[in-house]
């Protein structure tokens, strides 16, 4: 128990800071999933096109949805790197170093010859392009997440760090509204030109980010931490020794809210398009109207775990996506505007539930001194498993069933399990001292 001098001491935000804090870690999350999605949308829809013509289009669709997935695993490298500066210097200085890397590698994605340009050298330079963007936003998480739950006051912790996750919904909101409009030139001009502007607008973006992020103050845990010099010397081995469970669960609980994203908000445009083919504004229409909807329903669910428990919530979602797969391919298959749309808004109302309470309950697994390592760990080593081979594994099956979707429901419903049965293995934490 915390004595109750330890009590008094603790580092309490005002309400003002708090809330600029939290805007501040909104926006910039919103800012470098912007840059994120973008990548995703185009892999989707143009990338097999421009950088892998060669191909026929169902493997073009593969090899553009395979550098999709390279960012993935470009993610715990940064996750470690960031996140061992994260835990010795401080939370903000890593942030806007993470929002640097994702912004300039987006606006040169945006500038990038293609293949009938300079050949093979188009689709190397995109995918190193696409390692910085994964490099970036492997340390982006944590970071912005710590700053919001440590801020914030017992109590209101899941809702704050909520607002962190509603800055992805956002974030793609952005990226497939100015595509979806990008889509509505003539389809020539759309491939010469058209898809760059999406990626050339992101410098816009990170000069907004940028002096928003420059505006906000230390993580009051960190500061009284580095006061006290209580560091960890190697945050990362600290965090392996002491927590070796925690972040083998909080990898666990990632993969049917990680997997399922990607397939939902991804794979959905390259099934519907190419399979099924539908226009892409179908679906890009569809997923904008679920972002709104996730929007609302990311801090509902991050307050309601503040109420009942991280674990019941997350536990409710993951229960979903043990089902909700198969009814979402039927609806997709009617070709029924109306039903794709609510097959999409179900899927991230469900998605929600897990990603609402999961910034709070991932940081509260461990202590102010490796919390960035811990939180980065589990939540990017899972990345490149659960979410960044989704689409491209969602492809393969399809192939393999003969354009059958059912394989994929079964996917990620095995995804759904190992959720599930990590969350059952996870302690309750929303009561816990954070300062302790």
């Amino acid at each position: 128990m915390t004595s109750e001098s330890e009590e008094t001491s603790r580092p309490e935000s005002d309400p003002a800071t708090v809330r600029r804090v939290v805007i501040a870690s909104f926006m910039g999350t919103m800012i470098e999933w912007y840059d994120f999605f973008l990548y995703g949308t185009a892999a989707a829809l143009v990338f097999n096109k421009l950088f892998f013509p060669e191909l026929d289009p169902a493997t073009g669709s593969i090899a553009a949805l395979g550098t999709f997935a390279l960012g993935f695993f470009a993610r715990p490298v940064g996750g470690v790197f960031f996140a061992h500066f994260g835990d010795r210097v401080g939370r903000k200085s890593v942030l806007i170093t993470t929002l640097m890397l994702m912004g300039v590698a987006t606006f040169l994605i945006g500038v990038l010859p293609t293949y009938e340009t300079v050949g093979i050298w188009a689709p190397i330079l995109l995918v190193s392009l696409r390692l910085i963007q994964g490099f970036g936003v492997g340390g982006e998480w944590g970071g912005a997440v710590l700053m919001a739950v440590e801020h914030g006051h017992k109590g209101k912790r899941g809702f704050y760090g909520s607002w962190v996750q509603a800055g992805v919904p956002v974030g793609l909101l952005l990226a497939t509204g100015v595509f979806s409009l990008c889509t509505l030139m003539p389809e020539e001009s759309f491939l010469a030109w058209g898809w760059r502007i999406p990626f050339l607008l992101g410098i816009v973006l990170l000069a907004v980010g940028m002096f928003i992020r420059l505006q906000i103050t230390e993580s009051p845990l960190f500061a009284k931490m580095s006061k006290q010099g209580n560091q960890a010397k190697i945050p990362i081995i600290e965090t392996l020794k002491r927590h070796p469970k925690n972040v083998i669960l909080a990898m666990g609980m990632r993969f049917a809210e990680n997997a399922g994203y990607y397939i939902f908000t991804v794979y959905s445009l390259t099934y519907a398009t190419q399979q099924l083919g539908l226009p892409k504004s179908t679906i890009l229409n569809g997923v904008i109207l679920a972002a709104f909807a996730q929007l609302i329903a990311i801090p509902y669910f991050g307050a309601l775990s503040d109420r009942i428990g991280r674990r019941p919530v997350y536990m409710a979602g993951a229960l979903a996506m043990l089902v909700f797969p198969f009814l979402f391919f039927i609806m997709i298959d009617t070709q029924s505007t109306a039903l794709i749309w609510l097959a999409i808004v179900l899927a991230l109302i469900i998605h929600a539930s897990m990603y609402g309470p999961q910034a709070a309950f991932f940081s509260e697994l461990f202590g102010t001194n490796v919390r960035y390592s811990g939180a980065s760990l589990g939540y990017q080593l899972a990345a490149p498993f659960a979410g960044g081979l989704a689409p491209m594994i969602a492809a393969i099956l399809l192939q393999w069933s003969g354009g059958k979707p059912w394989p994929i429901a079964v996917y990620l419903a095995l995804t759904a399990v190992i959720t599930i049965t990590s969350v059952w293995f996870t302690k309750e934490t929303h009561q816990v001292d954070m300062d302790h």
